[in-house]
């Protein structure tokens, strides 16, 4: 792992330099305007909000008008793009799969954590006063999934459903609740809606960061491995210049110390189509693994 981290810094920094180069100018076709996506990690509002000071300096980098665009569930983003609404989007890993696929989303960099690790983690959690302190106690409880097209709020506690625990959601669960935001299951697991609730570590810290939860309100049941970092995805049909220079500019970003403490994140790595493979086979295992 120490390895691939020094690999993947070492590709980071070079990258760097290569996209400074090619978007030193401003070549005619960029649109006076460009218009980002981002998934409902949280309230369309707070999403403006949490990444407004990524898009003020991207604008500032490439001197065009920067566009904030959410949407209210995870397919609203693939459709956007779809429909060449959007020009940049950022994804889950499993949504820009399926951007990838339905909408021409092509990845061009990827979410650090906070230790500067290409990825993140996915997290089941409780209260910290319930009763439920092992993966067996959760059955008979009302648990929650983000969305359908969320890696740490579907995809991944399904495979460690079907493969690990040998159980199916809808005959484990006395119920089962899609909650529409990471922020959305952190809170109902707070406010009791939900006994249980699948999310990640980034998006607990940043409800933690409003204050709206604080990490002595939860239990932490499970922790996946690394999940590669939500990508930031540009539209493949758009000027080559115009992808370099937006990856370029979110680069350039990680030298933000207070813009990094705002998103609660470490900032932004290389990533490629290739990065998210892993996705793509988690996504044939859980397939096959359903059918059996």
């Amino acid at each position: 792992m120490r390895h691939f981290r020094s690999l993947f810094l070492f590709a980071s920094f070079v990258l760097i330099l290569v996209l400074a180069a090619s978007a030193s100018a401003r070549p005619e076709k960029w649109p006076d305007k460009i218009r980002i996506g981002f998934i409902p990690t949280e309230g369309g509002s707070a999403v403006e909000s949490r990444f407004k000071p990524l898009a003020d300096h991207v604008e500032k980098r490439l001197g065009v008008d920067v566009e904030i665009v959410s949407a209210s569930d995870y397919a609203g983003v693939i459709t956007a793009m779809a429909h060449k609404h959007l020009d940049f989007a950022y994804f889950g890993p499993k949504s820009y799969v399926e951007a990838s696929k339905k909408a021409g989303a092509q990845a061009i960099a990827l979410e650090l954590n906070k230790k500067r690790e290409p990825g993140y983690y996915g997290v089941i959690i409780t209260r910290k006063d319930s009763k439920i302190k092992t993966l067996s106690q959760m059955k008979g409880k009302v648990f929650a999934f983000t969305d359908p097209n969320s890696t740490s709020g579907y995809l991944v506690p399904n495979i460690l459903f079907a493969r690990d625990l040998k159980v199916k959601p809808e005959n484990h669960f006395r119920q089962v609740k899609f909650s529409g935001s990471h922020g959305a299951s952190i809170l109902s697991v707070k406010n009791g809606t939900v006994a249980v609730a699948a999310t990640n570590n980034i998006d607990l810290d940043r409800m933690i960061q409003k204050g709206q939860a604080s990490r002595g309100d939860f239990r932490v049941l499970w922790t996946s491995e690394l999940i590669p970092g939500a990508p930031m995805a540009a539209r493949n049909d758009l000027p080559e210049s115009l992808k370099a220079a937006f990856a370029g500019a979110l680069f350039a970003f990680n030298g933000n110390k207070e813009g990094k403490e705002h998103l609660q994140n470490g900032g932004y790595g290389f990533a490629d189509d290739s990065t998210y493979d892993t996705i793509r086979y988690l996504k044939y295992l859980k397939k096959k693994m359903a059918n059996k």
